[in-house]
């Protein structure tokens, strides 16, 4: 009986690692072939079988893409306005959620609950009141545009909450206050060197989006000098002549910041997420 039991169990296992091998090829299988496409010419990625492994055409593709969109300056763009509401999100989300996890004040829980109630509005809605908004302020085709209006995200701020509230005891926030410590000095000093693991991921979280943002440059965006780079990649395609090898490769050059940042924090990501989850 323990026999047959110790069998079924390996074959469960062995099925399960089968299973994890498809999905992860499954998920693996576009990233493949857009490198293996950024490599090849346009008539080589439309034959029949398509091609399996890579060739000598990337250097060619990226000069077809610099033609036709000013490359150079849009991942610029893309990456100073990553940077800047990556930033922006780590410092505004921590203040806030240091406020929500530390202080007692009247109407918090209601607060902290219309905060938290913005996740449930679908982005689509705050199209127009963006665009509405960013013209009065004059914002229009200005990079500002793009990481100030999202710079406190509520998952941010619950993330930040959740993290202070499990993770830093509150004595060590009243006896810096017993040292007359004030208010601001001990979220600077005391609490914010503690908050590496969730400033790791949510600093992922929102680098991630930003880079991949393309609905707020979409809006706000009208010179093509002022793209961010998901933005200008659509401007390449053409309903007649789409140069999709040199589309595959700067989607290859969009992707590589994305996958290096993510195996060099990926540790510090789950810890980040796993440290905040539980009370202890």
């Amino acid at each position: 009986m323990s026999q047959a039991m110790a069998e079924a169990k390996s074959t469960l296992g062995v099925m399960g690692w089968i299973f994890i091998i498809l999905g992860a090829l499954l998920m693996l299988g576009p990233f493949y072939f857009m490198f293996v496409f950024a490599t090849q010419p346009r008539a080589e990625i439309f034959s029949v079988p398509p091609p399996m492994f890579f060739g000598d055409h990337f250097f060619e593709n990226m000069k077809i893409l610099m033609g036709k969109i000013p490359f150079w300056k849009n991942l610029g763009w893309s990456l100073y306005v990553g940077l800047m509401g990556t930033g922006l999100t780590l410092l505004f989300c921590s203040m806030a959620g240091f406020a929500f996890a530390v202080y007692e004040f009247r109407y918090k829980n209601l607060l902290f609950g219309l905060v938290m109630g913005t996740m449930l509005v679908p982005s689509f809605l705050g199209m127009i009141p963006t665009f509405l908004i960013m013209d009065a302020l004059n914002w229009i085709d200005q990079p500002r545009a793009l990481y100030l209006p999202g710079a406190a995200p509520a998952m941010g701020i619950f993330l930040m909450r959740q993290y202070i509230s499990s993770a830093i005891p509150k004595e060590l926030i009243e006896a810096a206050r017993m040292d007359n410590c004030g208010e601001f000095a001990i979220y600077w000093r005391v609490v914010v060197p503690l908050l590496g693991p969730a400033f790791g991921t949510l600093g992922l979280i929102a680098f991630i989006a930003s880079w991949n943002n393309f609905i707020g440059p979409l809006v706000v965006m009208r010179s093509p000098e002022m793209y961010t780079f998901p933005l200008a990649l659509r401007s390449v395609q053409s309903p007649v002549d789409t140069e999709w090898g040199a589309l595959m490769a700067g989607s290859a050059i969009a992707v590589i910041p994305l996958l290096i940042i993510f195996i060099f924090s990926s540790r510090r990501l789950i810890e980040g997420l796993t440290s905040g989850a539980v009370r202890g």
